[in-house]
């Protein structure tokens, strides 16, 4: 402005040149404010989510929980139905891209079980996320529509899920259930998309050790535990066949097979197993079903 002065520079010139650099420096002002911005609400974010991770702790770990304090330092109604998740990523993604997905997709979950309040979403770490979802007064969940909904989202999010549980001792219970889940999952292979505890409750409180319960497996099928197709078929057919109550009519229309087909494929199996498949039912089934869902994790490449 004082060059401006001293060149004696016409009206038009110097409200141009005042203008420009009004432009200028509140632009640089402006740039600046809304970064700073952006960092503080990432840090505050940051802070209230240690902040709620530490209270979770408290709530998994103490035996009394004080729900005056509880409830409102949380945000979250602890005396009613709850369906915890972990839901994570098998790859780390670019800056906070990742958590920003997982809890996408539990807010979508909650929408779709109609859940009448925000659930509870903990992150544990980039690519990891544990959640409780609140059901209010209602249990039930349609673990079939749930599957969907994951599978039909983001591919490349994992989901599993505990079973509903109620008040303080259910809000544990449904997210230790969650998370034995969800160290079943990350062995399995392939790793499926969503899993449910209902579905393989036995089998996540036997996986503590998968390379024992992969000899307990092959104990149990010998050779039917060998990671082909002709096998996988007579596997499938024994386990339908279990859950039929060994009726070889329900199992071939489940299969949409001819029923001498069914008979001849359980006989092969019997010959392959050394026994009748009505014989060790219980151990038997516990097997097809770990081997349903671990895949290749139980199998063996041959025979031998």
């Amino acid at each position: 402005m004082d060059e401006l002065n001293r060149q004696d520079a016409d009206e038009d010139l110097a409200t141009a040149t005042n203008r420009r650099m009004l432009q200028v420096s509140f632009g640089y002002i402006d740039r600046v404010t809304e970064h700073v911005i952006v960092v503080y609400q990432q840090e505050r974010d940051h802070w209230l989510l240690s902040q709620t991770a530490a209270r979770v702790r408290d709530i998994l770990t103490e035996k009394g929980v004080d729900l005056n304090w509880a409830e409102p330092a949380l945000g979250y109604r602890l005396l009613q139905h709850h369906l915890g998740l972990v839901a994570w990523l098998p790859t780390l993604t670019g800056g906070g891209e990742g958590l920003a997905r997982l809890h996408r997709i539990t807010n979508e979950i909650a929408q779709e079980l109609g859940c009448p309040a925000r659930p509870l979403f903990v992150p544990r770490d980039a690519i990891l996320s544990w959640a409780w979802l609140p059901l209010g007064s209602h249990s039930d969940v349609s673990w079939k529509q749930l599957s969907n909904m994951v599978e039909h989202s983001d591919p490349s999010v994992h989901v599993c899920a505990g079973c509903v549980g109620y008040g303080v001792e259910g809000f544990r219970s449904t997210h230790r259930q969650a998370v034995r889940t969800q160290e079943l999952a990350a062995v399995a292979d392939p790793a499926p998309q969503f899993t449910d505890f209902s579905h393989v409750g036995p089998i996540a409180l036997m996986a503590t050790n998968v390379g024992d319960m992969r000899a307990w497996a092959w104990g149990v099928l010998g050779p039917l535990a060998v990671d082909d197709e002709n096998s996988a078929r007579l596997r499938e057919t024994v386990q339908i066949f279990l859950g039929a109550g060994c009726s070889y009519t329900a199992t071939a229309s489940a299969q949409i097979l001819h029923k001498n087909t069914v008979q001849y494929r359980i006989r092969k199996a019997e010959e392959i197993l050394g026994y009748s498949v009505q014989q060790g039912h219980t151990d038997l089934e516990v097997a097809l079903l770990a081997v349903e869902y671990l895949g290749s994790t139980l199998l063996r490449v041959s025979p031998a």
